[in-house]
């Protein structure tokens, strides 16, 4: 008997996915669909990412006939379901999170040991992190030189979902997938590989064409909301960007260079797996910052009495997601009004977003903060104010996150403080903007 191991992470999907139909090929006698419950994963935290992703494993294992799923070291549970099933081979999708590498790389040692090969074919990118370098084989800093190699470097066509794969699952020792509950008043976006399509669907039927225009109004929210598909592999991004290339858009365009974005990061946290928690730009560690405390507390709960960042601050507690223009602005009143060290933020969005990507996340968080590549420059501060009236005119996205405010007229929802009568139920503003950019201003020079 001829089988092998398909070792699920996040790619949880048939269509498009170059390690399964590898695992197929090298197993045609029977492909054990095995997913590994590693504790690192698993501990306190990122509650709502473990509460969709518990959802999300449900579903593929109902959709497969059921995941084989283990608990333990993934050295040691690897090894123990290849020999199990006397599978040669384990297939993975290569992960380049730092962690994941590290992971990979001791589990590819200890099958190595035992005559078994970890095989590792395609990547959660369209262009792995690594195969995009300037002349001298270095990686890319800038964004702007890394999208026109990636652009250049061709992608392969994307394939159908295999119609039939003989699953097998061993005898002896499995554990269920655990539950996890949903904090209260959040409401989890769709999941599973049949609702990122469907998604994907409807967005280039309906919004794709003007998205170049579209993408920074936080009221009408005509975005994609494919980030969290991508991020837990529901759908690849060379399937999306082969839809994409026939379209001819501006939109579809803008669109192709955002999703060029993830990879650049991604290839950017691949170079330098420090900057996953550390700064990019050394320098800025050197900065004066405040230590966290009640304003912190207020940030992350929406109650800063700034419409704007509240009405995000917001949103991510109720859909564990935000719209991105407002991802930048509320992580520039964190670290440039609040004066807070942006891991402080970036924590929190890993905790709390359903599509928390641990390259984008970190590095959309020192661009704003300075400290990254392609960094926005320090002086370049986000008034949330004049970002709140250009991005969001009519205060639609505001009222809908700040019911306090549905009353107000457009021209004061994101001033109510000018107001004769301020609303009573919604704080002052916990800083006076003008104030703290001269502050920032004044710390940036320090270390200049």
């Amino acid at each position: 008997m001829t089988s092998s191991v398909m070792w699920f992470r996040t790619d949880l999907r048939l269509h498009d996915h170059p390690a399964l139909r590898a695992a197929i090929d090298a197993g045609p006698d029977g492909v054990v669909p095995l997913l590994v419950l590693d504790d690192k994963f698993w501990g306190p935290g990122a509650s709502t990412r473990q509460a969709y992703l518990v959802r999300l494993l449900h579903e593929f294992s109902d959709r497969i006939g059921g995941l084989h799923v283990v608990h333990g070291k993934p050295d040691a549970e690897v090894l123990r379901i290849a020999q199990a099933v006397g599978a040669s081979t384990v297939h993975i999708s290569a992960d380049f999170t730092p962690y994941g590498a590290e992971r990979d790389e001791a589990v590819e040692k200890t099958l190595a040991g035992h005559g078994i090969t970890l095989v590792r074919t395609g990547s959660p990118y369209a262009v792995s992190p690594g195969q995009v370098t300037k002349e001298d084989g270095s990686g890319y800093r800038v964004f702007t030189p890394f999208f026109n190699a990636w652009r250049d470097h061709g992608l392969r066509a994307p394939v159908a979902a295999p119609e039939d794969v003989a699953w097998i699952r061993p005898d002896g020792r499995t554990h269920r997938i655990p539950e996890s509950d949903v904090a209260d008043g959040l409401t989890l976006p769709p999941l599973g590989e049949a609702a990122a399509r469907e998604r994907w669907r409807d967005f280039l039927v309906a919004d794709v064409a003007d998205y170049d225009v579209t993408r920074d109004l936080p009221g009408p929210d005509r975005t994609s909301r494919m980030s969290v598909h991508l991020k837990w592999g529901t759908i690849h991004p060379r399937t999306m960007l082969a839809d994409l290339a026939s379209l001819r858009s501006k939109g579809s365009d803008a669109y192709a260079r955002e999703l060029a974005f993830r990879e650049f990061y991604a290839d950017v946290l691949h170079q330098r797996p420090d900057s996953a928690f550390g700064y990019y730009n050394r320098s800025f560690e050197a900065m004066e910052y405040d230590e966290p405390g009640e304003e912190l507390e207020a940030w992350k709960q929406g109650r800063t009495g700034i419409p704007i960042v509240d009405a995000g601050m917001r949103q991510l507690l109720a859909e564990g997601w935000m719209h991105n223009r407002v991802r930048m602005i509320v992580a520039s009143f964190l670290v440039k009004d609040l004066h807070l060290e942006w891991q402080h933020g970036a924590r929190h969005f890993l905790d709390l977003l359903v599509d928390a990507d641990l390259a984008s996340n970190q590095h959309g968080w020192q661009w704003v903060a300075g400290s990254g590549t392609d960094a926005s420059p320090y002086f370049r501060i986000f008034n949330p104010m004049t970002q709140g009236k250009k991005f969001d005119p009519d205060g639609q996205y505001v009222r809908r996150w700040v019911p306090e405010l549905a009353n107000v007229d457009s021209r004061n929802v994101h001033t109510p403080w000018e107001l004769d009568e301020p609303p009573a139920d919604y704080p002052a503003p916990i800083v006076d903007h003008a104030e703290e950019r001269r502050e920032s201003l004044r710390r940036y020079e320090a270390i200049r």
